[in-house]
């Protein structure tokens, strides 16, 4: 791929980015998030940790390109466009439809020459192979499915009563809803990388059981992180889900045949 192609992957190359980072962390928005979500993150983390939020087709500077419905079909370019980054130890942050596609690229780069990420940190989402036992949001009519994000939070209610910009980004949304919903776990293996699952108390949208499942996805080890809030605590909890982050990136650096020579804390 392209470099300048591959670049428009990830917000922030410039700013805070550096290449002496000790370890690169891609992030994984919620439905409809990009790589505002993960902004603050760059400062807070730099400059012992390369924040590189993804940005997905149909948001943000890429808002004019047609979204992805299918993770088969999103898998391969996303992972084109990450390898050239690879050039150092890597972990994986996935936020409620991110953890999906964190895992996703964590399996296709596990099984690749680069080798796995240092620890893959999924959130707010239920284990991969467990069959969902929620609302369904991407065929819901607009006034329903509006109302449902006003719920959830994750929307500013800013972007909910501004109608031009609605409709210039529902597209994406439901978009991304259906490309979560219709989302059954890629033939593979279980990964062998650390395995973090973080949640809010007060999520609707995944219980601890269910989070608890995703110890199943690899054969190495596995922690879980309850923080306080709902499904978008990571926002309002931001303080202390970057003191975890940094925690178990710091364990995980220690634990993992490519952190031999990372320093002990990042």
């Amino acid at each position: 791929m392209n470099p300048s192609v591959a670049s428009r992957w990830l917000a922030g190359d410039a700013g805070t980015a550096t290449e002496t980072a000790a370890v690169r962390l891609f992030c994984f928005a919620h439905a409809g998030g990009g790589g505002a979500a993960y902004r603050p993150w760059r400062q807070s983390m730099a400059p012992d940790v390369d924040v590189r939020p993804v940005v997905l087709p149909g948001r943000e500077a890429r808002i004019r390109e047609l979204p992805y419905r299918r993770v088969e079909q999103l898998l391969d370019p996303l992972c084109e466009a990450l390898e050239p980054y690879l050039d150092r130890p890597y972990a994986l942050f996935g936020h409620s439809l991110g953890s999906i596609l964190a895992y996703e690229v964590a399996r296709r780069f596990s099984a690749g020459p680069h080798g796995g990420p240092a620890l893959l940190v999924v959130s707010g989402r239920r284990a991969p192979r467990l069959p969902s036992s929620r609302r369904t949001f991407a065929t819901m009519p607009d006034p329903e499915f509006l109302s449902a994000l006003s719920v959830l939070g994750g929307t500013p209610p800013e972007v909910l009563g501004e109608r031009r910009l609605l409709e210039m980004l529902l597209p994406a949304l439901r978009a991304d809803f259906e490309l979560n919903e219709s989302y059954r776990t890629l033939p593979g293996p279980r990964l062998t990388c650390p395995v973090a699952a973080y949640m809010g108390s007060d999520d609707p949208e995944v219980d601890r059981t269910e989070l608890l499942a995703w110890g199943g996805e690899t054969t190495g080890e596995f922690s879980m992180r309850v923080f306080r809030g709902g499904h978008f605590y990571v926002k309002d909890e931001a303080g202390d889900v970057l003191g975890a982050v940094r925690q178990d990136l710091t364990r995980a650096l220690r634990c993992s045949m490519l952190g031999g020579s990372a320093p002990a804390t990042v």
